[in-house]
């Protein structure tokens, strides 16, 4: 069964690195540039795994992490966090992030982390 991610980045640059990516990996992807967008997206289908920026035009990724962490439909799905600034590491931990990735990433350390926790 093919596995979605769900990449909720604004970096239009980083968005598509991620998606062609992916993509070249056999996921299937679901991509937003911002947490609005993302809820409308989760009413069609629920992803296997998300991927969160930290700065995001309408929120960060470790407050969204904890929203989603929080919501009954999306609380057992593992998120993964990246950004620029590793001092959002922790915060992001705390917030119920399974995995935390620092920008920029090596491509195949990305596949690594995201495989993990899809085969948990």
């Amino acid at each position: 069964m093919i596995k979605r991610i769900h990449v909720l980045e604004d970096d239009e640059d980083i968005r598509y690195i991620i998606g062609v990516l992916l993509k070249d990996e056999g996921y299937e992807l679901q991509l937003s540039s911002t947490f609005a967008e993302l809820k409308t997206k989760l009413k069609d289908s629920v992803p296997d795994l998300f991927i969160l920026d930290v700065m995001l035009p309408d929120g960060d990724g470790a407050s969204i992490c904890a929203d989603l962490k929080g919501d009954v439909f999306t609380r057992h799905i593992p998120i993964i966090v990246m950004s620029a600034n590793d001092q959002n590491k922790q915060i992001s931990i705390e917030a119920g992030a399974n995995d935390y990735i620092s920008k920029p990433f090596d491509i195949d350390y990305i596949v690594k982390r995201i495989n993990a926790q899809l085969n948990k």
